[in-house]
Protein backbone atom coordinates (compact mmCIF):
# COMPACT_ATOMS: atom_id res chain seq x y z
CA UNK A 1 0.00 0.00 0.00
CA UNK A 2 3.03 2.27 -0.03
CA UNK A 3 2.26 3.70 -3.45
CA UNK A 4 -1.29 4.65 -2.50
CA UNK A 5 -1.45 8.33 -1.56
CA UNK A 6 -4.40 8.19 0.81
CA UNK A 7 -4.04 11.86 1.67
CA UNK A 8 -5.43 12.74 -1.75
CA UNK A 9 -8.64 10.73 -1.31
CA UNK A 10 -11.87 12.76 -0.98
CA UNK A 11 -13.93 12.74 2.24
CA UNK A 12 -15.87 9.54 2.86
CA UNK A 13 -19.24 11.33 2.83
CA UNK A 14 -18.80 11.96 -0.91
CA UNK A 15 -18.13 8.30 -1.75
CA UNK A 16 -20.27 6.30 0.70
CA UNK A 17 -23.69 7.25 -0.78
CA UNK A 18 -22.69 5.57 -4.06
CA UNK A 19 -21.93 2.28 -2.31
CA UNK A 20 -25.10 2.39 -0.19
CA UNK A 21 -27.34 3.23 -3.15
CA UNK A 22 -25.62 0.61 -5.31
CA UNK A 23 -26.44 -2.04 -2.69
CA UNK A 24 -30.10 -0.96 -2.73
CA UNK A 25 -30.26 -1.14 -6.51
CA UNK A 26 -28.58 -4.56 -6.43
CA UNK A 27 -31.44 -5.79 -4.24
CA UNK A 28 -33.95 -4.16 -6.59
CA UNK A 29 -32.17 -5.86 -9.52
CA UNK A 30 -32.51 -9.32 -7.98
CA UNK A 31 -36.21 -8.79 -7.22
CA UNK A 32 -36.84 -7.66 -10.80
CA UNK A 33 -34.88 -10.69 -12.00
CA UNK A 34 -37.26 -12.95 -10.07
CA UNK A 35 -40.34 -11.15 -11.37
CA UNK A 36 -39.11 -11.35 -14.98
CA UNK A 37 -38.13 -15.05 -14.91
CA UNK A 38 -40.47 -15.87 -17.82
CA UNK A 39 -38.91 -13.13 -19.93
CA UNK A 40 -35.54 -14.89 -19.68
CA UNK A 41 -36.98 -17.67 -21.84
CA UNK A 42 -38.01 -15.24 -24.60
CA UNK A 43 -36.47 -12.51 -26.78
CA UNK A 44 -34.12 -10.06 -25.08
CA UNK A 45 -36.00 -6.97 -26.32
CA UNK A 46 -38.78 -6.87 -23.75
CA UNK A 47 -39.80 -4.14 -21.27
CA UNK A 48 -39.00 -6.22 -18.19
CA UNK A 49 -35.55 -7.25 -19.41
CA UNK A 50 -34.76 -3.68 -20.42
CA UNK A 51 -35.56 -2.67 -16.84
CA UNK A 52 -33.36 -5.48 -15.47
CA UNK A 53 -30.43 -4.64 -17.77
CA UNK A 54 -30.50 -0.92 -16.99
CA UNK A 55 -30.83 -1.58 -13.25
CA UNK A 56 -27.76 -3.83 -13.50
CA UNK A 57 -25.72 -1.52 -15.75
CA UNK A 58 -26.63 1.82 -14.16
CA UNK A 59 -28.04 1.25 -10.68
CA UNK A 60 -25.62 -1.51 -9.74
CA UNK A 61 -22.50 -1.33 -11.93
CA UNK A 62 -22.20 2.37 -12.76
CA UNK A 63 -23.33 3.57 -9.33
CA UNK A 64 -20.65 1.54 -7.53
CA UNK A 65 -18.02 2.43 -10.14
CA UNK A 66 -18.71 6.17 -9.81
CA UNK A 67 -18.12 5.93 -6.05
CA UNK A 68 -14.97 3.83 -6.41
CA UNK A 69 -13.65 6.09 -9.19
CA UNK A 70 -14.08 9.23 -7.09
CA UNK A 71 -12.07 7.52 -4.35
CA UNK A 72 -9.36 6.08 -6.59
CA UNK A 73 -8.93 8.77 -9.25
CA UNK A 74 -7.27 11.33 -6.92
CA UNK A 75 -5.15 8.53 -5.49
CA UNK A 76 -4.02 7.37 -8.94
CA UNK A 77 -3.34 10.91 -10.14
CA UNK A 78 -1.78 12.01 -6.83
CA UNK A 79 -3.87 15.16 -6.61
CA UNK A 80 -7.24 16.24 -5.22
CA UNK A 81 -10.46 15.45 -7.03
CA UNK A 82 -11.20 18.33 -9.40
CA UNK A 83 -14.67 19.08 -7.98
CA UNK A 84 -16.46 17.63 -4.97
CA UNK A 85 -19.62 19.49 -6.01
CA UNK A 86 -19.65 17.75 -9.39
CA UNK A 87 -19.27 14.40 -7.62
CA UNK A 88 -22.25 15.10 -5.36
CA UNK A 89 -24.29 16.42 -8.27
CA UNK A 90 -23.51 13.32 -10.33
CA UNK A 91 -24.81 11.13 -7.48
CA UNK A 92 -28.08 13.07 -7.22
CA UNK A 93 -28.64 13.11 -10.99
CA UNK A 94 -27.70 9.44 -11.49
CA UNK A 95 -29.96 8.25 -8.67
CA UNK A 96 -32.88 10.34 -9.93
CA UNK A 97 -32.30 9.21 -13.51
CA UNK A 98 -32.29 5.52 -12.61
CA UNK A 99 -35.41 5.98 -10.46
CA UNK A 100 -37.15 7.33 -13.58
CA UNK A 101 -35.77 4.76 -16.01
CA UNK A 102 -36.61 1.56 -14.09
CA UNK A 103 -40.42 2.09 -14.03
CA UNK A 104 -40.31 3.63 -17.51
CA UNK A 105 -38.78 0.44 -18.94
CA UNK A 106 -40.75 -1.98 -16.73
CA UNK A 107 -44.11 -0.58 -17.85
CA UNK A 108 -42.58 0.67 -21.12
CA UNK A 109 -43.73 4.25 -20.83
CA UNK A 110 -41.98 5.71 -23.88
CA UNK A 111 -42.25 9.44 -23.41
CA UNK A 112 -41.67 11.95 -20.65
CA UNK A 113 -40.65 9.51 -17.90
CA UNK A 114 -38.10 7.67 -20.03
CA UNK A 115 -36.71 10.81 -21.68
CA UNK A 116 -36.42 12.57 -18.31
CA UNK A 117 -34.58 9.58 -16.85
CA UNK A 118 -32.22 9.41 -19.81
CA UNK A 119 -31.54 13.15 -19.62
CA UNK A 120 -30.72 12.96 -15.90
CA UNK A 121 -28.31 10.06 -16.49
CA UNK A 122 -26.70 12.04 -19.33
CA UNK A 123 -26.17 15.04 -17.04
CA UNK A 124 -24.76 12.79 -14.30
CA UNK A 125 -22.35 11.29 -16.81
CA UNK A 126 -21.29 14.75 -18.02
CA UNK A 127 -20.44 15.72 -14.41
CA UNK A 128 -18.43 12.51 -14.01
CA UNK A 129 -16.56 13.01 -17.30
CA UNK A 130 -15.61 16.57 -16.36
CA UNK A 131 -14.26 15.37 -13.02
CA UNK A 132 -12.25 12.59 -14.64
CA UNK A 133 -10.81 14.74 -17.41
CA UNK A 134 -9.81 17.69 -15.25
CA UNK A 135 -8.43 15.50 -12.46
CA UNK A 136 -6.39 13.32 -14.82
CA UNK A 137 -5.16 16.09 -17.13
CA UNK A 138 -3.85 18.29 -14.32
CA UNK A 139 -1.07 15.83 -13.51
CA UNK A 140 2.25 15.47 -15.30
CA UNK A 141 2.26 11.68 -14.85
CA UNK A 142 0.01 10.50 -17.68
CA UNK A 143 0.24 6.79 -16.91
CA UNK A 144 -1.56 3.99 -18.74
CA UNK A 145 -4.19 3.47 -16.05
CA UNK A 146 -5.10 7.16 -16.28
CA UNK A 147 -5.49 6.75 -20.04
CA UNK A 148 -7.90 3.87 -19.51
CA UNK A 149 -9.92 5.86 -16.97
CA UNK A 150 -10.16 8.80 -19.36
CA UNK A 151 -11.15 6.75 -22.41
CA UNK A 152 -13.70 4.76 -20.40
CA UNK A 153 -15.35 8.01 -19.25
CA UNK A 154 -15.62 9.21 -22.85
CA UNK A 155 -17.10 5.85 -23.91
CA UNK A 156 -19.67 6.19 -21.12
CA UNK A 157 -20.64 9.57 -22.57
CA UNK A 158 -21.07 7.94 -26.00
CA UNK A 159 -23.16 5.16 -24.41
CA UNK A 160 -25.60 7.42 -22.58
CA UNK A 161 -25.87 9.75 -25.59
CA UNK A 162 -26.96 6.84 -27.76
CA UNK A 163 -29.30 5.69 -25.00
CA UNK A 164 -30.93 9.10 -24.74
CA UNK A 165 -31.36 9.21 -28.52
CA UNK A 166 -33.06 5.80 -28.39
CA UNK A 167 -35.41 7.00 -25.63
CA UNK A 168 -36.35 10.10 -27.62
CA UNK A 169 -36.74 8.03 -30.80
CA UNK A 170 -39.32 5.76 -29.15
CA UNK A 171 -41.60 8.77 -28.56
CA UNK A 172 -40.57 11.07 -31.41
CA UNK A 173 -39.13 8.88 -34.21
CA UNK A 174 -36.26 10.58 -36.02
CA UNK A 175 -33.76 7.77 -36.66
CA UNK A 176 -33.55 6.21 -40.10
CA UNK A 177 -31.77 3.14 -38.70
CA UNK A 178 -33.47 0.13 -37.15
CA UNK A 179 -33.94 0.64 -33.40
CA UNK A 180 -32.39 -2.75 -32.54
CA UNK A 181 -29.29 -1.96 -34.63
CA UNK A 182 -28.68 1.27 -32.71
CA UNK A 183 -29.37 -0.55 -29.44
CA UNK A 184 -26.54 -2.97 -30.32
CA UNK A 185 -24.15 -0.02 -30.70
CA UNK A 186 -25.39 1.43 -27.42
CA UNK A 187 -24.86 -1.87 -25.59
CA UNK A 188 -21.35 -2.53 -26.88
CA UNK A 189 -20.16 1.04 -26.32
CA UNK A 190 -21.18 0.47 -22.69
CA UNK A 191 -19.74 -3.02 -22.30
CA UNK A 192 -16.53 -2.77 -24.34
CA UNK A 193 -15.97 0.96 -23.84
CA UNK A 194 -17.19 1.96 -20.40
CA UNK A 195 -16.98 -1.22 -18.32
CA UNK A 196 -14.09 -3.04 -20.02
CA UNK A 197 -11.74 -0.07 -20.17
CA UNK A 198 -12.60 1.17 -16.68
CA UNK A 199 -12.01 -2.29 -15.19
CA UNK A 200 -8.82 -2.74 -17.20
CA UNK A 201 -7.41 0.59 -16.04
CA UNK A 202 -8.22 0.05 -12.37
CA UNK A 203 -6.99 -3.56 -12.35
CA UNK A 204 -3.56 -2.78 -13.79
CA UNK A 205 -2.99 -0.48 -10.80
CA UNK A 206 -4.75 -2.31 -7.95
CA UNK A 207 -4.18 -6.01 -8.68
CA UNK A 208 -0.34 -5.72 -8.50
CA UNK A 209 -0.74 -3.74 -5.30
CA UNK A 210 -3.12 -6.20 -3.63
CA UNK A 211 -1.02 -9.22 -4.66
CA UNK A 212 2.28 -7.45 -3.89
CA UNK A 213 3.73 -7.96 -7.35
CA UNK A 214 5.87 -5.72 -9.53
CA UNK A 215 4.39 -5.49 -13.06
CA UNK A 216 6.86 -6.52 -15.74
CA UNK A 217 4.72 -6.77 -18.89
CA UNK A 218 3.56 -3.14 -19.14
CA UNK A 219 3.84 -3.15 -22.95
CA UNK A 220 0.96 -5.62 -23.00
CA UNK A 221 -1.22 -3.05 -21.24
CA UNK A 222 -0.34 -0.46 -23.87
CA UNK A 223 -1.31 -2.97 -26.56
CA UNK A 224 -4.55 -3.72 -24.70
CA UNK A 225 -5.59 -0.04 -24.79
CA UNK A 226 -4.86 0.27 -28.51
CA UNK A 227 -6.58 -2.98 -29.51
CA UNK A 228 -9.66 -2.53 -27.32
CA UNK A 229 -10.27 0.97 -28.67
CA UNK A 230 -9.45 0.07 -32.27
CA UNK A 231 -11.85 -2.88 -32.31
CA UNK A 232 -14.67 -0.89 -30.73
CA UNK A 233 -14.22 2.21 -32.93
CA UNK A 234 -14.17 0.13 -36.12
CA UNK A 235 -17.23 -1.80 -34.96
CA UNK A 236 -19.23 1.37 -34.26
CA UNK A 237 -18.27 3.19 -37.45
CA UNK A 238 -18.75 0.20 -39.74
CA UNK A 239 -22.13 -0.61 -38.22
CA UNK A 240 -23.20 3.02 -38.44
CA UNK A 241 -22.06 3.58 -42.01
CA UNK A 242 -22.47 0.15 -43.59
CA UNK A 243 -24.86 -1.72 -41.30
CA UNK A 244 -21.95 -4.07 -40.32
CA UNK A 245 -21.61 -5.91 -43.65
CA UNK A 246 -20.75 -9.11 -41.76
CA UNK A 247 -17.53 -7.83 -40.15
CA UNK A 248 -18.70 -7.92 -36.52
CA UNK A 249 -16.64 -11.01 -35.73
CA UNK A 250 -13.48 -9.35 -37.11
CA UNK A 251 -13.89 -6.40 -34.75
CA UNK A 252 -14.74 -8.71 -31.87
CA UNK A 253 -11.48 -10.54 -32.62
CA UNK A 254 -9.46 -7.29 -32.51
CA UNK A 255 -11.07 -6.26 -29.23
CA UNK A 256 -10.58 -9.81 -27.96
CA UNK A 257 -6.84 -9.53 -28.64
CA UNK A 258 -6.87 -6.44 -26.42
CA UNK A 259 -8.57 -8.44 -23.68
CA UNK A 260 -6.02 -11.27 -24.06
CA UNK A 261 -3.14 -8.77 -23.76
CA UNK A 262 -4.67 -7.39 -20.55
CA UNK A 263 -5.31 -10.86 -19.09
CA UNK A 264 -1.73 -11.91 -19.93
CA UNK A 265 -0.47 -8.88 -17.97
CA UNK A 266 -2.61 -9.91 -14.99
CA UNK A 267 -1.46 -13.53 -15.30
CA UNK A 268 2.17 -12.37 -15.14
CA UNK A 269 1.33 -10.29 -12.06
CA UNK A 270 -0.37 -13.28 -10.44
CA UNK A 271 2.50 -15.65 -11.27
CA UNK A 272 5.14 -13.32 -9.77
CA UNK A 273 3.17 -12.26 -6.70
CA UNK A 274 4.80 -12.23 -3.26
CA UNK A 275 1.49 -12.63 -1.42
CA UNK A 276 0.70 -16.31 -2.01
CA UNK A 277 -2.48 -16.40 0.04
CA UNK A 278 -5.49 -15.12 -1.91
CA UNK A 279 -8.24 -13.61 0.24
CA UNK A 280 -11.95 -13.88 -0.57
CA UNK A 281 -12.36 -10.45 -2.20
CA UNK A 282 -9.50 -11.26 -4.58
CA UNK A 283 -10.95 -14.73 -5.26
CA UNK A 284 -14.16 -12.99 -6.33
CA UNK A 285 -12.11 -10.84 -8.70
CA UNK A 286 -10.09 -13.72 -10.14
CA UNK A 287 -13.24 -15.82 -10.70
CA UNK A 288 -14.74 -12.91 -12.64
CA UNK A 289 -12.23 -13.44 -15.44
CA UNK A 290 -13.55 -16.98 -15.95
CA UNK A 291 -16.99 -15.50 -16.61
CA UNK A 292 -15.48 -12.93 -18.98
CA UNK A 293 -13.80 -15.70 -20.98
CA UNK A 294 -17.04 -17.72 -20.96
CA UNK A 295 -18.93 -14.68 -22.30
CA UNK A 296 -16.39 -14.20 -25.09
CA UNK A 297 -16.76 -17.87 -26.03
CA UNK A 298 -20.52 -17.40 -26.49
CA UNK A 299 -20.06 -14.59 -29.05
CA UNK A 300 -19.67 -16.90 -32.09
CA UNK A 301 -22.63 -18.99 -30.88
CA UNK A 302 -24.83 -15.93 -30.37
CA UNK A 303 -23.71 -14.48 -33.71
CA UNK A 304 -24.66 -17.57 -35.74
CA UNK A 305 -27.59 -18.91 -33.70
CA UNK A 306 -31.19 -18.06 -34.55
CA UNK A 307 -32.09 -18.46 -30.87
CA UNK A 308 -32.11 -15.24 -28.82
CA UNK A 309 -31.20 -17.08 -25.63
CA UNK A 310 -27.48 -17.07 -26.45
CA UNK A 311 -27.46 -13.28 -26.70
CA UNK A 312 -29.19 -13.22 -23.32
CA UNK A 313 -26.62 -15.61 -21.84
CA UNK A 314 -23.80 -13.49 -23.30
CA UNK A 315 -25.17 -10.36 -21.62
CA UNK A 316 -25.88 -12.21 -18.38
CA UNK A 317 -22.32 -13.58 -18.16
CA UNK A 318 -20.97 -10.05 -18.60
CA UNK A 319 -23.33 -8.17 -16.27
CA UNK A 320 -24.10 -10.74 -13.58
CA UNK A 321 -20.92 -12.76 -14.08
CA UNK A 322 -17.87 -10.69 -14.90
CA UNK A 323 -18.91 -7.21 -13.67
CA UNK A 324 -20.91 -8.35 -10.65
CA UNK A 325 -18.20 -10.72 -9.44
CA UNK A 326 -15.65 -7.91 -9.56
CA UNK A 327 -17.93 -5.56 -7.63
CA UNK A 328 -18.82 -8.20 -5.03
CA UNK A 329 -15.11 -8.72 -4.40
CA UNK A 330 -13.60 -5.27 -4.78
CA UNK A 331 -16.26 -3.64 -2.62
CA UNK A 332 -14.60 -5.38 0.32
CA UNK A 333 -11.15 -4.17 -0.70
CA UNK A 334 -12.10 -0.52 -1.25
CA UNK A 335 -15.06 0.26 1.05
CA UNK A 336 -13.47 -1.01 4.31
CA UNK A 337 -10.35 1.00 3.51
CA UNK A 338 -12.44 4.15 2.91
CA UNK A 339 -14.21 3.80 6.27
CA UNK A 340 -10.99 2.76 8.03
CA UNK A 341 -9.20 5.78 6.60
CA UNK A 342 -11.97 8.05 7.89
CA UNK A 343 -11.80 6.66 11.45
CA UNK A 344 -8.23 5.54 12.02
CA UNK A 345 -5.85 7.35 9.66
CA UNK A 346 -4.77 9.88 12.32
CA UNK A 347 -4.47 7.19 15.01
CA UNK A 348 -2.02 4.92 13.21
CA UNK A 349 1.10 4.47 15.35
CA UNK A 350 -0.51 5.98 18.43
CA UNK A 351 -3.17 3.36 19.17
CA UNK A 352 -3.96 -0.25 18.43
CA UNK A 353 -6.42 -0.05 15.55
CA UNK A 354 -8.25 -2.77 13.60
CA UNK A 355 -7.35 -3.71 10.06
CA UNK A 356 -9.67 -2.71 7.19
CA UNK A 357 -10.57 -6.41 6.79
CA UNK A 358 -11.86 -6.43 10.39
CA UNK A 359 -14.67 -4.07 9.40
CA UNK A 360 -16.73 -6.67 7.51
CA UNK A 361 -18.13 -10.06 8.53
CA UNK A 362 -15.96 -12.79 7.02
CA UNK A 363 -18.62 -15.50 7.48
CA UNK A 364 -21.16 -13.48 5.54
CA UNK A 365 -18.58 -12.87 2.81
CA UNK A 366 -17.87 -16.62 2.55
CA UNK A 367 -21.60 -17.36 2.24
CA UNK A 368 -21.87 -14.60 -0.36
CA UNK A 369 -19.06 -16.12 -2.44
CA UNK A 370 -20.47 -19.66 -2.61
CA UNK A 371 -24.10 -18.60 -3.00
CA UNK A 372 -23.03 -16.30 -5.85
CA UNK A 373 -21.29 -19.12 -7.71
CA UNK A 374 -24.27 -21.45 -7.30
CA UNK A 375 -26.81 -18.73 -8.18
CA UNK A 376 -25.01 -17.77 -11.40
CA UNK A 377 -24.42 -21.39 -12.47
CA UNK A 378 -28.08 -22.26 -11.79
CA UNK A 379 -29.37 -19.24 -13.70
CA UNK A 380 -27.20 -19.96 -16.75
CA UNK A 381 -28.15 -23.66 -16.66
CA UNK A 382 -31.86 -22.79 -16.42
CA UNK A 383 -31.58 -20.50 -19.43
CA UNK A 384 -29.67 -23.08 -21.49
CA UNK A 385 -32.27 -25.81 -20.90
CA UNK A 386 -35.11 -23.26 -20.93
CA UNK A 387 -36.42 -24.44 -17.55
CA UNK A 388 -38.54 -21.81 -15.79
CA UNK A 389 -38.44 -23.57 -12.39
CA UNK A 390 -34.63 -23.57 -12.29
CA UNK A 391 -34.58 -19.89 -13.31
CA UNK A 392 -37.02 -18.97 -10.52
CA UNK A 393 -35.06 -20.92 -7.89
CA UNK A 394 -31.83 -19.29 -9.07
CA UNK A 395 -33.49 -15.87 -8.85
CA UNK A 396 -34.39 -16.53 -5.20
CA UNK A 397 -30.72 -17.26 -4.53
CA UNK A 398 -29.86 -13.92 -6.13
CA UNK A 399 -32.21 -12.12 -3.72
CA UNK A 400 -30.51 -13.90 -0.80
CA UNK A 401 -27.13 -12.93 -2.20
CA UNK A 402 -28.11 -9.25 -2.45
CA UNK A 403 -29.35 -9.37 1.16
CA UNK A 404 -26.03 -10.76 2.40
CA UNK A 405 -24.09 -8.15 0.43
CA UNK A 406 -26.26 -5.34 1.84
CA UNK A 407 -25.85 -6.66 5.40
CA UNK A 408 -22.07 -6.47 5.14
CA UNK A 409 -22.27 -2.99 3.57
CA UNK A 410 -24.35 -1.80 6.52
CA UNK A 411 -21.86 -3.33 8.98
CA UNK A 412 -18.95 -1.51 7.36
CA UNK A 413 -20.68 1.86 7.04
CA UNK A 414 -21.97 1.89 10.62
CA UNK A 415 -18.68 0.74 12.09
CA UNK A 416 -17.96 2.38 15.43
CA UNK A 417 -14.31 3.29 16.11
CA UNK A 418 -12.65 1.05 18.69
CA UNK A 419 -9.13 2.04 19.65
CA UNK A 420 -6.74 1.10 22.42
CA UNK A 421 -3.81 3.25 23.47
CA UNK A 422 -0.34 1.93 24.27
CA UNK A 423 -1.27 1.35 27.97
CA UNK A 424 -4.35 -0.68 27.07
CA UNK A 425 -6.88 2.02 28.03
CA UNK A 426 -9.79 2.67 25.69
Amino acid sequence: MNDIHIGKAPPAWIVLPFYATGAVFFLVLTILLFLSAEDLTRHYFSPHLLAVVHTAALGWGTMIIFGAAYELLPVFCERDLYSKRLAILSYILLTAGIAHLIPAFWWFKAGGLMITGGSLVFMATFCYVLNVLFTAQSTNNHLIHQRFLTSSALWLLVTVTLGLCLAVNLRYPFMSRNHLDVMKLHAHAGLAGWFLQLITGVSVKLVPMFLISKPGKTKWVQAAWILQNTGLILFLFDNHLNNNAGRDMLYAFVCGLGIIAWLYFLYDVFRNRLRKRIDLPMKHTLVSFIFLIAALMTIPVAHHSISAKWTLIYGLLLLLGWITSIILGQTFKTLPFIVWNEHYKKLTGRSSVPLPSDLYNLRILKCQFYIYLFALASLVAGMIVNNLLIIRLASILWILLAGLYAANIVKIMFHQPNTTNENGAR
